[in-house]
């Protein structure tokens, strides 16, 4: 995970702090079937990982129950993803196998991806109390804070569980009533729509 930071050859791990990954679990009934960007220093244990940078979780299947992503925040140049195609598999896998997704991403409400990917398909965020997250910096509780704030996205059903797990953490808001509607004007990033149909 890159929280936001230029990625490098000096790169590091950037994990979920233990209060994200215990509300995580608690939300999910005690555990989390797929990290599909996991990595060695990862505290999330799933039950299925898939390890960046070996294995390249966007091309691999997603059809599990519950999903908890902490997503490259940067761009991976190698492969020529970014963030927004880490939002786009939540939600076509979402809409797909009816799988109950939560991901902690940076708040970037203007962006393209946030208007296809989150508004209009997620039910709802938590907006986090955090005013700078501390992620792990490879496995440790040592790192500075992200210079962005960050939510925590929810793809599902059970808008009240979501609610009563993470208003502790964040403002929680319910977007169901935008399932569906188009949001913005950017008609450049329509990649969601064509996968969903």
């Amino acid at each position: 995970m890159s929280a936001g930071r230029t990625v490098n050859s000096q790169s590091q791990s950037w994990g979920t702090p233990l209060k994200y990954v215990k509300a995580v679990k608690k939300f999910f009934g005690g555990k989390i079937d797929l990290d599909p960007c996991s990595n060695e220093y990862s505290i999330v244990n799933a039950e299925t990982e898939f390890m960046l940078p070996a294995t390249d979780g966007l091309s691999e299947e997603w059809n599990f129950k519950t999903i908890y992503i902490n997503p490259p925040y940067g761009a991976d140049r190698e492969r020529g993803t970014t963030i927004k195609d880490w939002l786009v598999k939540c939600a076509v896998t979402h809409t797909k196998y009816k799988s109950e997704i939560l991901a902690l991403v940076p708040v970037a409400t203007n962006t393209a991806h946030w208007k296809k990917s989150i508004f209009g398909q997620a039910k709802a965020i938590s907006f986090l109390y955090d005013t700078r997250l501390k992620f792990l910096e490879n496995g440790k509780d040592v790192g500075k804070g992200a210079p962005m704030a960050c939510a925590m996205v929810y793809w599902g059903k059970d808008y009240n569980k979501f609610f009563d797990t993470f208003i502790s953490y964040g403002a929680v808001v319910d977007i169901s009533y935008l399932k569906g509607e188009v949001i913005g004007n950017d008609r450049q990033y329509n990649r969601l729509e064509i996968e969903i149909k």
